[in-house]
This record gives C-alpha cells, sequence and structure tokens, in this order.
C-alpha cells in the first residue's frame, strides 16, 4: 500500500480530515518563511486529536540547528522528523544527532541530480537510520511546496536507484489529477502533497483531500487486477 503524507497542516479541521480520508501521516512545516508555518503549540494541541497510528511529521530545513529541531519536536509531540538537507546530504543516511524514537525522512531536491549532475551514492544497503528519502522539486530559495513537478521520466532511474538505499517519497506538484501518473512511472514507497490539495496556502480543500487519496487507492487497485 502506497503511503500518503498530507502536509503544510495549520488547524485541527484539515487534520481529521486528512486522517478520516485515509492518510497515513500528516506534515507541519515549522519552516519561518512559509506560508504554511506553525507553532508547535499548536501543533501539539492538533496531535492530541489524532489518531495514534498517523505519523506525525516535523519539517524542519537544514538551516535550523538541531538543539531547536529536537526542541520543537519534543514540544509538538512528533513521531517524525522531515529534513531538507539539499547538496549538504552525502548519502549515508546519517543525521548526526540523537533524534529519539522518531522516524527520520531525508528531503532531497530532484534538480541537484537531474540537472546539477549530482551523483546518487549507494551501497546498495539500507540505512537503518533512514526512514525514507522526499525526492521533490524544491529549490535552496523554496525548501518545499512549490507546487511543480519535477520531470518524473527523467526521474524514473534516479528513483529506482535510490530504493535500494530506503523507500523512496514522491513530491512537488502533485495532484489529484496527475498522481496516478506519478505512481504508474515512478512506483514509489509513498507520495506527499501540499499545495495540490489546498484552497489556499495552508488551508486544505477537503474534496481535494479525498480525491487525492482515492486517485492513489484506485491506481492501487488497478495494479492489481492487472
Amino acid at each position: 500500500m502506497t503511503w500518503i503524507k498530507i502536509c503544510g497542516i495549520t488547524n485541527v479541521e484539515d487534520a481529521l480530515a486528512a486522517t478520516n480520508a485515509g492518510a497515513n501521516a500528516l506534515g507541519f512545516v515549522f519552516y519561518k518563511n512559509s506560508p504554511r508555518n506553525v507553532d508547535p503549540e499548536k501543533v501539539r494541541e492538533i496531535v492530541a486529536q489524532l489518531p495514534p497510528e498517523v505519523e506525525k511529521v516535523g519539517v524542519f530545513v537544514d538551516s535550523d540547528s538541531p538543539a531547536r529541531i529536537v526542541e520543537v519536536a519534543e514540544r509538538a509531540e512528533l513521531t517524525a522528523l522531515q529534513l531538507h538537507v539539499g547538496s549538504s546530504f552525502a548519502g549515508g543516511g546519517q543525521v548526526g544527532w540523537d533524534c529519539g524514537n522518531r522516524k527520520v525522512y531525508f528531503a532531497l531536491p530532484a534538480a541537484l541530480f537531474l540537472e546539477a549532475g549530482a551523483e546518487w551514492k549507494s551501497s546498495g544497503q539500507r540505512s537503518s537510520a533512514l526512514s525514507a528519502i522526499f525526492l521533490d522539486s524544491g529549490t535552496s530559495e523554496q525548501p518545499g511546496g512549490t507546487g511543480k513537478a519535477f520531470d518524473w521520466q527523467k526521474g524514473a532511474l534516479l528513483v529506482e536507484a535510490m530504493t535500494k538505499t530506503a523507500n523512496v517519497v514522491i513530491a512537488g506538484g502533485l495532484n489529484p489529477a496527475n498522481v496516478a501518473e506519478a505512481i504508474r512511472i515512478l512506483k514509489p514507497w509513498g507520495v506527499d502533497v501540499a499545495s495540490g490539495v489546498e484552497a489556499t496556502p495552508g488551508k486544505k480543500d477537503p474534496k481535494k483531500v479525498r480525491a487525492f487519496i482515492a486517485a492513489v487507492r484506485g491506481t492501487e487497485r488497478s495494479s492489481e487486477r492487472s
């Protein structure tokens, strides 16, 4: 089953709508320049109303200090950390500091490999410290939430190579109309959406959320029949 994360949650109504629709994880952005930035105490209030099996993922950028990330994670009662590490990622899957029992996800810009020519280095062995790699269309100016998709055809071999190291989640530019195609081409472990299911930045459209999740599950059923 494809793992689904609805990101950029800022209020309890959107959180409950996403979980009721079948989301596996919710993302909370702790990046001050994002229109989806949310206070840790507010997230704590939201998290208290969520089912325990739903992952509560804090989204951070590499300018955040480890101390701040851990502090926010504890205050907000997060169960996972999503770190936008950009070109600083060396492929080893190691954070270098204590994340507690939280899962760790690294988010990388696809352009680093598809346009800048960086090479994915993999030993072929999965890192026990890394739960998944998010491949998105972020930039240094806008780490996430761009609403733009990277070239999926060009990225197919990259995703295949990354899968040898960790689960791969596709993000950037996904919406209810195109997520099935992304899954067909890239065959990811998971998908992540923010702006593609919004009414306005930071406010979800429940119909779009339901349509997105239904499209993912519909793709799975089609694959089972074929």
